[in-house]
């Protein structure tokens, strides 16, 4: 009975992944903002979107495709009226489980076969978000009257700072 139990393990770890026994398939990212009740968007690696609400929340995303070495990536879009918007790449790096635990236990087949495959050799990065929206700042730069305006030098159109007057 010992030795069938042993030699089950052995199999079990020869024949699979180490990602794919310790790993999931999908990973669990919370998103916050500040202010909170943002639009968040989030579009996969071929434009399409798989998820839409506010903040905060949490979203589970896939981490492989399903093909052979198809690892995800996604950009999170999140907005609210008189913010910035801020877009923020999620992409798919291989875990520490599929390159060491493979070293030691999975072999050639969990590193070509098993764990490519599946998807559980994925970590997604950042793990959460955690965004702060700048507030949009207004203001009146459009004075035709002659009147001065005082702006910053990177808020004026290039187009127009071959007109600027150097006031001392």
């Amino acid at each position: 009975m010992k030795k069938i139990a042993i030699v089950m393990l052995l199999s079990a770890a020869f024949l699979g992944g180490c990602a794919t026994i310790v790993g999931d398939k999908t990973q669990l990212l919370p998103i916050s903002s500040t202010p909170s009740d943002a639009s968040i968007m989030i579009t996969d690696e071929k434009g399409v979107q798989v998820f839409k609400g506010s903040t905060p929340t949490s979203v589970m995303l896939q981490k492989s495709d399903g093909s052979y070495w198809g690892k995800k990536s996604f950009t999170v879009n999140i907005s609210k009226e008189g913010y910035d918007t801020q877009i923020i790449p999620i992409s798919a790096h291989a875990n520490g489980w599929y390159i060491g635990g493979n070293f030691i236990f999975g072999g050639l087949i969990g590193w070509f076969i098993v764990d490519p495959l599946n998807g559980a050799m994925y970590t997604l990065s950042p793990e959460q978000i955690a965004a702060t929206l700048g507030a949009k700042v207004a203001h009146n730069n459009s004075a035709t009257d002659g009147s001065i305006s005082i702006v910053l030098l990177q808020d004026v159109p290039h187009s127009l700072r071959q007109e600027m007057k150097r006031v001392n």
